[in-house]
């Protein structure tokens, strides 16, 4: 019997490519592995995340609070990597979230940072801990 556990891939509909995703997946281990006018794939560990430009834009901006997806959260390493990458976010178009309670926003047993890009989608980057 064929195993039915596990993510096979997310397709994100974004207003314009950029940067910012790019550099995020490709921090977390995600390779480019197809790309086309208005679209990208990125592939990591047998699953994989499609960024494609919205073929339905309105004024209406991207909003996590609505009914739908709040964030993604990605394994983000050690606590270091973490660190790391959310020191580095910032230069690459994401926005910490929660930085008072950083790196237990979570609870006193969860190591993760949060960030936002400009266009309201947040990433959560959850450590390996012991």
């Amino acid at each position: 019997m064929t195993a039915k556990t596990g993510l096979h891939h997310v397709e994100i509909w974004v207003a314009e490519l950029g940067t910012s995703w790019s550099w995020m997946l490709e921090r977390l281990g995600f390779s480019l592995s197809a790309a086309w006018d208005g679209g990208q794939t990125w592939d990591a560990g047998g699953a994989y995340i499609t960024l494609t430009t919205s073929p339905t834009l309105t004024d209406a901006a991207h909003d996590r609070r609505r009914a739908g997806v709040n964030h993604l959260a990605f394994r983000g390493g050690s606590p270091a990597d973490v660190d790391a990458l959310m020191q580095a976010a910032p230069a690459h178009g994401w926005a910490p979230l929660y930085d008072d309670r950083y790196p237990h926003a979570g609870g006193p047993d969860h190591y993760a940072g949060w960030v936002e890009n400009a266009e309201g989608f947040k990433v959560e980057i959850v450590a390996e801990t012991a």
